[in-house]
């Protein structure tokens, strides 16, 4: 069973500016790899999935290390792994016969979401025992972390 947790970070300043920078970087990367898709299909037919894109974020990272390099690799493909699964219900609506909705490039106020998959993979929380009521978030290329309120 899967789960999901929400909580109110309190970053600092510079924390937020970085996190805004992070789902810049994360949009970006759901744009590319939507518009690599697109002019494979339109140029030579050819049919990109997730596994390709995948294995292809390996050199993406090492040639922008400034900005897609500093993320969390896993993180990143949970976005290319979102952008899969917008065109399999995509497909699916086509083939039910339904208003199809081909999937969308992402503004600036449409992407708000940035997933990392498991704990300890670009993402750690740090209880602290003089504090039960708060923790910390520690995610990968922010700078330090943000504290957290698990309580009302």
């Amino acid at each position: 069973m899967r789960r999901s947790f929400t909580f109110l970070l309190r970053p600092t300043s510079k924390q937020a500016a970085t996190l805004m920078q992070c789902l810049e970087d994360h949009r970006q990367l759901y744009n590319a790899a939507l518009e690599h898709r697109r002019t494979a299909y339109a140029k030579a037919g050819v049919t990109i999935r997730y596994g390709d894109q995948s294995a292809e974020l390996k050199h993406i990272r090492a040639d922008d290390p400034d900005s897609q390099g500093r993320w969390s690799f896993s993180s990143q493909q949970a976005t290319l792994r979102r952008l899969d699964k917008s065109f399999a219900a995509f497909f699916k609506r086509v083939r039910e016969g339904r208003t199809p909705g081909f999937p969308r490039f992402k503004g600036r106020g449409w992407f708000d979401t940035v997933e990392w998959p498991k704990d300890g993979d670009g993402c750690r929380w740090d209880s602290q025992p003089e504090h039960p009521t708060a923790a910390y978030v520690r995610l990968q290329g922010i700078a330090t972390s943000a504290s957290t309120s698990t309580g009302p």
